[in-house]
């Protein structure tokens, strides 16, 4: 994909509001980080309040996913979710505009390694992240480090999309964006020896998928990550980030490739990748993407899990 580029045209007033938006992000996203946090936290608290549909969507996969937890420490955990998506709405005005160097200091790397030895002996590496809610800073922060590749969908607003690639891409300019329906050049840059950040997570419907259970509830699992691993000749390297209680930024975790994958079968791999899945969100539950509606499709003949949104 060619690198994004300015427009003429992105000076049409119809964007003037959203030019307005991020010259207003950018200007607060100068403060220090630990008064980020604290704004992001208020930030959160409207979102709890006014995001009704969102609320209700994060709170019914709490239930879901926890229900060893009474109704006060659901509560207590959506809460702190949703100051966790405020944080991150700074989180990313950081990863696009602050100087690199001040943005470096937040990262604590762990594991590097793991991935540069698998590129070492010449293979590809499917990055098997997650999408918590910091995810945008956490791709950031490895991306000053190593040259990561990742899918990308296009925005449908042309002036928003060119920002967030042009922040996207500004900590690598060796990384490229590839078209999350392009195949073809996903399997060609892992059989060249590079890394591509995948997150397999959510719900993508019945037709790439099959269902397994996460958190003890059948969802739908894309079969993909066991099909590129396969025909791109790659191997898997899971990649979890966290933000530090301390505030001292975020610690960024790669893990050992996994041994054995492609498995047995499909089943047995989203079944595993599932099971990780637990592992990695149930250390951090409040910084997870929970708004995400990661059960709607069913198997036949079972109930929706979702209330229909209201008109």
């Amino acid at each position: 994909m060619d690198r994004p580029r300015f427009r003429v045209y992105f000076l049409h007033p119809r964007f003037w509001p959203l030019w307005l938006g991020l010259a207003l992000l950018w200007l607060i996203a100068q403060l220090p980080y630990r008064v980020l946090l604290v704004l992001g936290r208020g930030v959160g608290a409207v979102m709890y309040r006014l995001a009704g549909g969102r609320r209700r969507i994060a709170a019914r996969n709490l239930q879901l996913c926890f229900p060893q937890l009474d109704d006060a420490a659901r509560t207590r955990l959506l809460k702190e979710n949703f100051a966790s998506n405020g944080i991150a709405l700074f989180e990313t005005a950081m990863a696009w505009w602050w100087p690199r160097v001040r943005l470096a200091k937040l990262a604590h790397i762990v594991g590097l390694e793991h991935l540069q030895a698998v590129q070492a002996q010449g293979q590809g590496v499917i990055l098997m992240a997650l999408h918590f809610t910091t995810l945008e800073i956490g791709a950031a922060l490895l991306g000053q480090r190593q040259t990561i590749d990742g899918m990308y969908r296009e925005h449908k607003n042309p002036l928003f999309d060119f920002i967030q690639r042009s922040g996207r891409e500004r900590h690598n300019r060796d990384a490229t964006a590839i078209e999350r329906d392009d195949i073809r050049a996903m399997l060609k840059v892992l059989r060249a020896g590079r890394a591509i950040w995948y997150a397999p997570d959510q719900d993508y419907g019945p037709k790439q998928s099959i269902f397994v259970p996460l958190f003890g509830v059948s969802a739908a699992t894309v079969t993909a990550t066991t099909k590129f691993a396969r025909l791109g000749k790659a191997r898997v390297v899971p990649f979890t980030q966290e933000r530090l209680a301390d505030g001292s930024g975020y610690r960024l975790t790669l893990y050992p490739a996994l041994e054995n994958f492609p498995g047995d079968s499909e089943e047995a791999d989203c079944l595993r990748i599932n099971r990780w899945i637990e592992q990695a969100v149930s250390q951090h539950p409040e910084q997870y993407l929970w708004a995400h509606r990661r059960f709607k499709t069913r198997p036949p003949g079972e109930p929706k899990l979702y209330k229909k949104r209201a008109r």
